[in-house]
C-alpha cells in the first residue's frame, strides 16, 4: 500500500548495511552502472552517439561505468568531465547526466551551471542517473537550476525527489534498477492504490448510518455547485446517508439535483452567506452525523469566518475542511480530529507566505502546517502530501493532469469526509481519499475535457 520514498540519509543508511560496506561500495557502484546501461539501451537502442557528462562523485562513477558498457555494445561516446573542466556535449543522440546524485543539496557551482543549462540548452533527450541533477533527493527542491530529464534511471528505490515537486517535473519517467540493497523504513512514502483495501466496505449487518453520515456544510448565493459536487462525492463514497446545510436561499436550487440527500436551510445574511447564528443549528445537525465537510463554496463573510471557527472547536467529530473554510482559519485545540485539505495558494495565505514559495518548498510547507494547527493537512498539487502530527508524510502522484480543474477539490472533500465518517484514521482515510480521487482521473473516460462531475461517476468502479 505504501512504498517507502528515501532520502539522502535514508540511502545512505540502506547502503551501509550492504555486507562488507564500505569496502563492498565499488561492487555496488557497478551494479548500478551497468543497470543504468540496461536501461539506456533499452530505451534509446538505435542511437549511436552518446555524450556521458560526469561529475566528481560517485554519481560520477556510476556514469563512467555506463559509458564503458555503452561502448562495450558498439556505441560512440564522449565523456565530460566536469571536475576537469570538460564543456563540449559534442553532437550526440542522446545524453547522460551523472553530475549530482542523491548526496546533492544546495546551489550547483558556476562550472556545474554551465553544464546544466548546456544539457538543457541541447535538444538531445536526457537520461540522468540516481536524481537529475540540481535536484535535492531528500525535498524535491531546486536551488536555481536542475537537468530536465526525460528518464531518470535510480537504485534501490524512489528518492523523494523524484515524486515532490518541483523535483518530480524534471525527472521524467523514472526507472528503479535493484542494486542487491536490502529494504529499510522511510519518513515519506508513496500510496498506491491498494491503499484502497483499508476503506471500510458494507457488511449485512450495516444501516444507512453506520455506513457513514456526512453532513456538508457550505453553498452561498451563487456557489450552489460546489456542496453539491461534494455531497454526490460522498455518497459515490459509499457514505450511506449525506445532510447538506445551506443558505435558505439556495436550497430549493440545491433540491433540483440532490435528490438523496437531505437538506437543512440556514440563516443566512443580505449577501446570501452563512449567518453567525447559523453555528447552533450545525453543531446540532452534526449530533446526527459521523463527520463534516465545510468550506465548498461558503464564500467569505464574516458569519462564515465565525461559523468556521465556533463548529471547528467544537463539533465532537471529524471535519475536513476545504476552500473557503481555510480562508479565516486560526489554529486552535481542536474537539476531535480535523483534516485541512489546501491547494498552494490556500497554505500560503494560511502560513503568510506567497504561492510561489509553497510551490518551491512543499515538504517543508506542509510540515509547517501540521505544526502550526496540529491536525492532519493535505497539500494539494500532482504530488499530493498528506501530512499528519507525529507521522511520516504519504504521498499520492497516480492522477491525471486532468484533475486541474474547477471543482476537483469539492470532489476530493466529500470523499475525504466519506471515509472519515466510516472510521478511518484522518490521514490515512485522507490519503486513501486522494488515491480514490486521483484513479478516478484515470478510470473516467474523458481525459481531455473532464469535469469534476466525471470522477464522481466513476467512483463506485474505483472503489468496487
Amino acid at each position: 500500500m505504501l512504498e517507502p520514498l528515501y532520502t539522502a540519509d535514508e540511502m545512505r543508511r540502506a547502503e551501509a548495511q550492504y555486507p562488507g560496506f564500505p569496502d563492498t561500495a565499488p561492487e555496488l557502484m557497478e551494479r548500478a552502472g551497468a543497470g543504468a546501461a540496461v536501461v539506456a539501451l533499452e530505451e534509446f537502442g538505435e542511437a549511436r552517439d552518446w555524450t556521458v557528462v560526469c561529475g566528481g562523485g560517485s554519481n560520477g562513477g556510476d556514469g563512467r561505468i555506463v559509458a564503458r558498457h555503452l561502448q562495450e555494445a558498439g556505441r560512440r561516446v564522449r565523456v565530460v568531465d566536469a571536475k576537469a573542466g570538460d564543456r563540449d556535449l559534442g553532437d550526440p543522440h542522446v545524453i547522460v547526466d551523472a553530475l549530482f546524485g542523491t548526496g546533492f543539496t544546495g546551489s550547483p557551482r558556476d562550472d556545474a551551471r554551465t553544464l546544466i543549462d548546456a544539457v538543457n540548452a541541447h535538444d538531445a533527450p536526457v537520461l540522468s542517473i540516481d536524481l537529475p541533477s540540481g535536484v535535492d533527493a531528500s525535498t524535491g527542491e531546486i536551488a536555481e537550476r536542475a537537468v530536465a530529464a526525460d528518464i531518470t534511471v535510480t537504485f534501490h528505490a524512489r528518492k523523494v525527489g523524484h515524486l515532490v515537486a518541483p523535483g518530480r517535473f524534471h525527472a521524467g519517467r523514472v526507472h528503479v534498477a535493484d542494486i542487491g540493497v536490502e529494504s529499510s523504513p522511510t519518513h515519506v512514502r508513496a500510496a498506491n492504490v491498494d491503499l484502497l483495501g483499508v476503506v471500510p466496505r458494507r457488511s449485512e449487518r450495516d444501516n444507512k448510518y453506520t455506513s457513514g453520515h456526512v453532513l456538508v456544510v457550505g453553498g452561498s448565493r451563487g456557489l450552489a455547485g460546489a456542496p453539491q459536487l461534494t455531497a454526490l462525492a460522498a455518497m459515490r463514497a459509499d457514505a450511506g446517508y449525506v445532510t447538506v446545510a445551506a443558505p435558505q436561499s439556495i436550497v430549493a436550487t440545491l433540491e433540483q439535483r440532490l435528490l438523496e440527500a437531505v437538506k437543512r436551510g440556514l440563516p443566512e445574511d443580505d449577501e446570501g452567506t452563512l449567518a453567525a447564528n447559523a453555528a447552533g443549528a450545525i453543531l446540532e445537525l452534526a449530533g446526527k452525523a459521523s463527520a463534516i465537510a465545510i468550506g465548498p463554496g461558503l464564500g467569505r463573510g464574516a458569519g462564515t469566518a465565525a461559523v468556521v471557527r465556533r463548529v471547528l472547536a467544537e463539533a465532537e467529530l471529524p471535519v475536513v475542511a476545504d476552500a473557503d473554510a481555510l480562508f479565516a482559519l486560526e489554529p486552535g485545540d481542536w474537539a476531535a480530529p480535523r483534516v485541512l485539505t489546501p491547494h498552494e495558494g490556500e497554505l500560503g495565505r494560511l502560513l503568510g507566505r506567497d504561492s510561489k514559495e509553497i510551490a518551491a518548498h512543499r515538504l517543508a510547507a506542509v510540515r509547517e502546517a501540521v505544526e502550526r494547527f496540529r491536525c492532519c493537512v493535505v497539500l494539494k498539487g500532482p504530488d499530493t502530501i498528506v501530512a499528519a502530527p507525529g507521522a511520516g508524510e504519504i504521498v499520492v502522484s497516480l492522477g491525471r493532469p486532468s484533475l486541474a480543474t474547477a471543482g476537483t477539490g469539492d470532489v476530493l472533500t466529500g470523499i475525504v469526509a466519506a471515509f472519515l465518517a466510516k472510521g478511518l484514521e484522518p490521514q490515512l482515510g485522507a490519503a486513501a481519499a486522494v488515491v480514490a480521487q486521483q484513479r478516478a482521473s484515470v478510470v473516467a473516460p474523458q481525459h481531455s475535457g473532464l469535469v469534476a462531475g466525471d470522477l464522481i461517476d466513476v467512483l463506485p468502479q474505483v472503489l468496487g
